[in-house]
């Protein structure tokens, strides 16, 4: 379970001393709950959030325990280091959007034709609940030649969540490889 500390001031000069001593500042928000200003150690939430198996993990923030799923995040444009995170709790029967991954099964045709598989939505934008939606969203790319793609209306559908991206949005191609 990854801990973090609650933070007491949030002004400009306290997150700078946070970001200094290797903390990651959160917001940890959720319906109908008090927000909760959180910083957690930089390589440990890195560490986390990287070898999860589900779509929400475990954090402790002072006594409090939840389970949460990262909703945004914001990067160094020159550096690429993480310097702020929004965490929603994730709570059960409460019907919100969620970013879903996509992940690809099987090897394409359009490979061995001198094709390359371009993923174009590495994460879905579902509606559902929490406790309903999957941790991945899988495409068997097998049958796919150079030229053809997946758009969103083919994929799957689900009476448990739906999907919240115009039905006419690629997902993954197979382009020619230049």
């Amino acid at each position: 379970m990854l801990e973090g500390i609650v933070r007491e001031s949030t002004g400009k000069s306290a997150t700078k001393a946070c970001r200094r001593d290797g903390y990651l500042i959160a917001n940890i928000y959720g319906k109908g709950l008090e927000n909760v200003h959180a910083a957690f150690k930089m390589n440990e939430f890195i560490r986390t959030v990287r070898n999860k198996d589900t779509l929400a993990f475990p954090v402790k923030v002072g006594d409090q325990e939840m389970n949460v799923v990262v909703q945004a995040y914001e990067s160094h444009p020159v550096s690429g280091n993480l310097l702020h995170v929004d965490l929603m709790v994730a709570q059960p029967g409460v019907v919100t959007h969620y970013n879903v991954p996509v992940k690809t099964e099987g090897s394409p045709v359009g490979l061995k034709n001198k094709g390359m598989l371009y993923v174009a939505k590495k994460r879905l934008r579902v509606k559902g609940a929490i406790d309903q939606i999957p941790d991945t969203i899988t495409v068997n790319v097998a049958p796919l030649d150079l030229g053809d793609s997946i758009l969103i209306r083919d994929l799957e559908k689900s009476e448990a969540f739906t999907f919240t991206d115009a039905d006419r949005v690629s997902v993954l191609s197979i382009i020619k490889a230049k």
